[in-house]
């Protein structure tokens, strides 16, 4: 294969997370603490595309430091007893590729329990590096550190590896480091995030079967 390493982001690139789970959970957490706001789930996959789930938080929902904290516990409690589906394909794409020698990392904004937790669940090869939301806030993408961390420890170039992503941070970040990225589009049919996808990123793929297609 022309990529040593494969990283992953993990909802809605991995598994089907953000409709089943992460959107009613925040659905859940508005009902409870700002009754009067609301939130459709086209808006919900818009805002966590650009510019990201914490700055549509604090500007669009008035959420503090503090309502934030409360957001996340409420989340996490929501998240452990609901496993999300890994999309078909996946588990199979990613066993021909550590089959051939190929490092899997995942680089994503859920935390690592629960992404080891959901590929355990799923059946999936386990990543051998995770970098999640326990990072400090400067370390997290879109900021370049989790690419430039996995190029450290595995010794690759830039060229080597493979960022797979559906949203804006993860394209944001592969292009601050110089790594491919590969956009994907399995999760929504938004017009305007596939259009940015589309027309911005290297490679765009509405299936994991046109993406095993690529990586061959």
């Amino acid at each position: 294969m022309k990529y040593k390493c494969l990283v992953f982001d993990h909802d809605d690139t991995v598994v089907n997370s953000t409709a089943t789970i992460h959107y009613p959970s925040f659905v859940a957490y508005l009902e409870e603490y700002f009754p009067h706001k609301s939130c459709t789930l086209e808006h919900y996959f818009l805002k966590n595309f650009d510019p990201g789930f914490i700055p549509m938080c604090k500007e669009e929902y008035g959420l503090t430091d503090e309502d934030l904290q409360t957001e996340y516990v409420f989340w996490q409690d929501y998240v452990r007893s609901r496993i999300p589906r890994a999309y078909d394909g996946i588990r199979q794409l990613m066993e021909q590729s550590r089959a051939r020698g190929v490092h899997l990392a995942v680089v994503s904004h859920s935390t690592n329990w629960n992404i080891l937790r959901d590929y355990r669940e799923n059946g999936l090869p386990e990543p051998e590096l995770v970098f999640g939301w326990e990072q400090p806030v400067e370390r997290r993408k879109p900021n370049p550190w989790p690419l430039e961390e996995i190029m450290r420890r595995l010794e690759l170039r830039p060229e080597e590896l493979l960022m797979i992503d559906d949203l804006k941070p993860g394209y944001d970040m592969a292009r601050a480091c110089g790594v491919d990225f590969a956009a994907v589009g399995w999760a929504n049919d938004i017009p305007q995030i596939e259009d940015f996808m589309r027309h911005n990123c290297e490679h765009y793929f509405k299936t994991v079967a046109e993406l095993a297609a690529f990586l061959g």
